[in-house]
């Protein structure tokens, strides 16, 4: 199991959202086929594909708690992250 199968798993079960590492998160979207771009410090993360823009902040290198259950509605709202795992 690859290190962004174990945090997609991690994040889909929604018990550890103020643990997950901003820069893992980021790293996830762009694994998952979204593209970045960074704004100060906002990154933002769409997908051709997606309705919704993901724009996440770090908080002491941490991604913030309800960013993270963001990724996760999008992530189950569009099946992404299957054929990887």
């Amino acid at each position: 199991m690859t290190k962004f199968a174990k945090l997609l798993e991690i994040i889909l079960r929604g018990s550890s959202d103020a643990n997950i590492s901003f820069s893992d998160l980021c790293q996830l979207l762009e694994w998952l086929g979204f593209s970045k771009r960074i704004r100060g410090s906002h990154y933002v993360f769409s997908m051709e594909g997606v309705e919704e823009i993901i724009n996440i902040q770090s908080r002491s290198g941490k991604a913030k708690p309800y960013q993270v259950k963001q990724v996760r509605g999008l992530i189950l709202k569009y099946k992404m992250g299957e054929g990887n795992v």
